[in-house]
């Protein structure tokens, strides 16, 4: 009887886990967690000492010395009205533009992978083309835009630019995925009754939650990280956190009470969602991996 075409994607996968359970592998992995963790865990430690401390010592000190440790620079840090309204910003910024690009990019997607209509693959090379052309060209002609229709300065407008220089590769890569999904499987739904709608939501939508775990969370750590469109996009009213740490660093300079507190605030938001979605997107890896 022979193979299934799939059989080899599965071997070499099984292959590759068996050498990722190593223990040689396991140990360089361990290593190279240590090496990457070691900034957070100073930044960590240098957000809970005082200037002080900061200027006296290296963070490591905190280590066998934990009574420079306190809370005091997060208390101080979340009673100051400007960081944590930027904060809020950051949210109303990242949530509705990564909501936004993975909703349209998946109705575009599976439009561009499953239904027919005049100039699809015209259109669908425009949207292809669109990936090369980098940001900061459109950041001039845009601003000139927005602040014509009165959007300059204001959350909307931040959100409107990454949703719009999102959108392109969102939906190349969805649209590759959705193209994986069987025929026959979609064929047999419209045979059943199903109309279009019904199919994308029952059907295509379950089928890509990996994919599509994994677009929301490299577009959400985009957004958020973002400070190059926010310090042209948004005024002193809708500025993200990225902006206000920057501004503090240009008042204060070395004000490592303020900076590290709130770098670390910055930082650990993405690192929640990253870990609540984190099965999702090693499926999604995984499913690129043997098809």
């Amino acid at each position: 009887m022979p193979a299934s075409p799939s059989a080899p994607p599965r071997r070499a996968a099984k292959r590759l886990r068996a050498w990722l359970g190593s223990g040689a592998v396991q140990a360089v992995l361990t290593l190279v967690a240590l090496i990457w963790i070691t900034p957070l865990a100073g930044l960590l430690l240098s957000s809970m000492r005082s200037d002080r401390d900061n200027a006296s010592s290296g963070w490591w000190t905190a280590l066998t010395d934990p009574g420079q440790l306190s809370l005091d620079n997060y208390t101080a840090l979340l009673a100051d009205s400007g960081i944590t309204r930027a904060f809020w910003n950051t949210v109303l910024i990242s949530v509705p533009a990564t909501v936004l690009v993975v909703g349209l990019a998946a109705l575009a997607g599976y439009a561009f992978a499953w239904l027919e209509f005049p100039g699809r693959d015209a259109v669908f090379l425009v949207v292809v083309g669109l990936l090369v052309v980098p940001v900061q060209i459109g950041l001039l002609p845009v601003a000139k835009l927005f602040g014509a229709v009165g959007l300059f300065g204001t959350v909307p407008g931040v959100v409107l630019f990454h949703v719009a220089y999102g959108l392109p590769f969102a939906i190349f890569l969805l649209r590759n995925f959705f193209a994986e999904i069987p025929r026959e499987m979609l064929e047999a739904a419209r045979m059943d009754g199903g109309g279009e709608w019904r199919i994308f939501s029952r059907l295509v939508l379950p089928l890509g939650r990996p994919a599509l775990a994994s677009l929301a969370i490299f577009q959400f750590l985009w957004v958020w990280n973002d400070m190059l469109v926010a310090l042209l996009f948004a005024d002193s009213g809708s500025q993200p956190l990225t902006v206000a740490l920057q501004q503090e660093m240009r008042q204060f300079g070395s004000n490592i009470s303020v900076l590290a507190p709130g770098a670390f605030l910055s930082l650990v938001v993405p690192l929640v969602v990253f870990f609540a979605f984190q099965r999702h997107f090693v499926q999604g890896v995984m499913a690129g991996s043997v098809k």
